[in-house]
C-alpha cells in the first residue's frame, strides 16, 4: 500500500477512543523516548532525517486532531514545518570539573516532561541535547503524545527509524516470548473445570476491587503518595538504574520464576525499603500499583508497515488496559527474607496473568465512553490513578546494538507523563542491559534515596538468591 494512498484513509479514520482519554481537559500524556548517544551529535541532517523518516512513518505525526460536522475526533492531515518540532537548546558553560551537563540536563528534561503541545501542530517534539552528561555524549528525545499510539505503537514507531549497528540490512531483533499456557493447551475439558471455575471467580473478584479502588478505595498517604491533587502539572524529575541483564537471568534460574516475576518483586521491596527510611509505619500501609498493559497477544515488535494492515493483529493505536496490584508489606517475614517479595510477586503475576478482568475494565471503558463520552472515561483513569501510589510500565527493547543515522546508540530508556501519580516506574530491556526510569515529584519524593533503595534492593535480593544451592 503506497504512503499516499495511507495518508489519504486516515485523515477519514476517528480518533480512538483512548486517544481522546489521553488528550482531554483531565489528562494529556506523553511518552518520551530517550537515546543515548556514544559520540557527539551531527544535527545537520536532522530536519532532512524528520522529512524523509520520521514523518512517513505513520500518517498521524502529519495530522491533528479536529472535531467534524457532528461532534466526532478525527485525525485531519496538515503541512508539516519539522524546524518547528526540532529543538536543540543551548546550555550555559558547565561550572563542573568533568564539563559534564548533567544539571542542566535534569533541569531540561524536568521543565518538558509537563509541557504541552499546541493543538494546532502535530502532537510531537524532537529535542537533540548535544552536550555530554554521565549516561552520553549527547541525548535524543523524542516527545510523542500518547493520543498518536500506545508504548507498543510509539516504540515500535521509533525504533523503526534506528538500525543495526552491526549489520544494518538486518532488521532489529527481540528477546522471544513464549506463551506461558501453550503446555496446558492439551489438557482434557474435565481437567480444565475447576481452573476455569477458579479463574472465573478470581476475575470476578479482581474486576470488582478494581472498580472499588477506582471510586472509592484510596490508598494510604506515604511518602510515595502525597495525596495532593493537580500534581500532574508539577515539577518531576528523571533517575534512571542500570541492571545487569546476565545478573537478573542468574536471579531468574535460581528461584524459577520469571524475568517480570522478579524485576516487579525487586521494585516493590525497593518501595516499601523507600518507605520505610522516610516513615517506617509506611512500611505496612495499604499501598497498590497501577500496572499498565498492553492487550495485544503478540511476540514482539511488528513493522510500521504490517501495523497499518487492517488484518493486523498488532493495529496501530492503543490497545492499553491495567490492572491494580497491592504492593506486599514489608512485614517480619518479608524482612527476615526478602526473596519473599519476589515469590509473592510470582503468584500475584501468575493469578493475575489468568484472570480476564484486565479485558473487563477494557470493555467497562469501551462501556463508558459509549454511555459518558471521552471526559468521563479520562476522568475515571485520573482518579484510578490518583487513588493508587505508582504506576508501573515495561517494553521489551533489541537485544542488538542500534545506530540512528549512523550515530552508535549506548543506552535507552523511556517515561510517560499526564497522570496525577507521584511516582512513575518504567522499564525497558536493550542488549545486556534493564534500565529501570523512575519518574518522581520534585520536592515530595528524594529520589536519590529512592534510586539506592531500588538498587539495595536488587543487591539484596541478587546475594540471597545466590545462596540457595543449585538443584542437581
Amino acid at each position: 500500500m503506497e504512503m499516499d494512498k495511507l495518508y489519504e484513509e486516515e485523515v477519514e479514520v476517528p480518533v480512538s477512543p483512548p486517544g481522546q482519554y489521553f488528550n482531554s481537559s483531565v489528562i494529556c500524556s506523553y511518552v518520551f523516548g530517550f537515546l543515548e548517544v556514544g559520540v557527539p551529535i551531527d544535527h545537520s541532517k536532522a530536519l532532512t532525517l524528520i522529512q524523509d523518516v520520521f514523518l512517513p512513518i505513520n500518517p498521524r505525526f502529519s495530522s491533528i486532531m479536529v472535531r467534524d460536522e457532528d461532534g466526532k475526533m478525527r485525525w485531519k492531515r496538515v503541512e508539516v514545518k519539522p524546524e518547528e518540532h526540532l529543538k536543540i537548546p543551548t546550555f550555559p558553560d558547565s561550572t563542573s570539573s568533568d564539563q559534564l551537563y548533567d544539571h542542566y540536563f535534569d533541569e531540561y528534561v524536568s521543565s518538558i516532561l509537563t509541557e504541552r503541545t499546541p493543538q494546532t501542530k502535530p502532537l510531537w517534539e524532537i529535542h537533540i541535547i548535544k552536550y555530554p552528561t554521565t549516561n552520553a555524549i549527547g541525548t535524543i528525545i523524542f516527545k510523542l503524545h500518547h493520543a498518536l499510539g500506545d508504548g507498543y505503537s510509539l516504540m515500535g514507531a521509533l525504533l523503526s527509524c534506528l538500525q543495526r549497528a552491526d549489520d544494518p540490512s538486518f532488521p532489529l531483533s527481540f528477546p522471544s516470548r513464549v506463551p506461558s499456557n501453550s503446555q496446558h493447551a492439551n489438557k482434557n475439558l474435565l481437567k480444565k473445570l475447576p481452573s476455569f471455575i477458579s479463574t472465573f471467580f478470581s476475575s470476578m473478584s479482581d474486576f470488582g476491587w478494581s472498580l472499588m479502588k477506582s471510586k472509592i478505595i484510596k490508598d494510604d498517604k506515604t511518602p510515595i503518595r502525597s495525596g495532593y491533587e493537580g500534581t500532574e502539572s508539577q515539577p518531576f524529575t528523571l533517575s534512571n538504574i542500570s541492571l545487569s541483564l546476565d545478573q537478573i537471568k542468574k536471579i531468574k534460574s535460581k528461584l524459577g520464576v520469571t524475568i517480570n516475576d522478579l524485576v516487579t518483586g525487586m521494585v516493590f521491596y525497593g518501595l516499601r525499603l523507600y518507605m520505610q527510611e522516610m516513615n517506617d509505619k509506611a512500611k505496612i500501609s495499604n499501598s497498590t500499583a497501577i500496572v499498565m498493559l498492553n492487550t495485544r497477544n503478540l511476540g514482539g515488535y511488528q513493522s510500521v508497515k504490517d501495523m497499518l494492515k487492517p488484518e493486523a493483529e498488532g493495529l496501530w493505536g492503543n490497545k492499553i488496559s491495567f490492572l491494580q496490584v497491592s504492593i506486599p508489606k514489608l512485614n517480619q517475614t518479608r524482612m527476615s527474607n526478602p526473596l519473599e517479595f519476589v515469590w509473592k510477586a510470582h503468584e500475584i503475576i501468575k493469578k493475575k496473568r489468568r484472570s480476564f478482568s484486565v479485558y473487563l475494565i477494557g470493555l467497562l471503558l469501551q462501556l463508558e465512553m459509549k454511555l459518558r463520552g471521552p471526559e468521563a472515561v479520562a476522568k475515571n483513569i485520573y482518579n484510578t490513578m490518583g487513588n493508587s501510589s505508582v504506576v508501573l510500565s515495561n517494553l521489551v527493547g533489541p537485544i542488538e546494538h542500534m545506530t540512528l543515522a549512523k550515530h552508535p546508540i549506548s543506552g535507552f530508556y523511556f517515561t510517560m507523563t499526564g497522570g496525577p501519580e507521584n511516582v512513575n516506574i518504567t522499564i525497558i530491556s536493550y542488549v545486556k542491559v534493564l534500565r529501570i526510569t523512575l519518574r518522581t515529584l520534585k520536592g515530595f519524593i528524594d529520589e536519590q534515596k529512592l534510586k539506592l533503595c531500588m538498587e539495595k534492593a536488587f543487591e539484596i535480593i541478587f546475594k540471597a538468591s545466590m545462596e540457595i544451592p543449585d538443584k542437581n
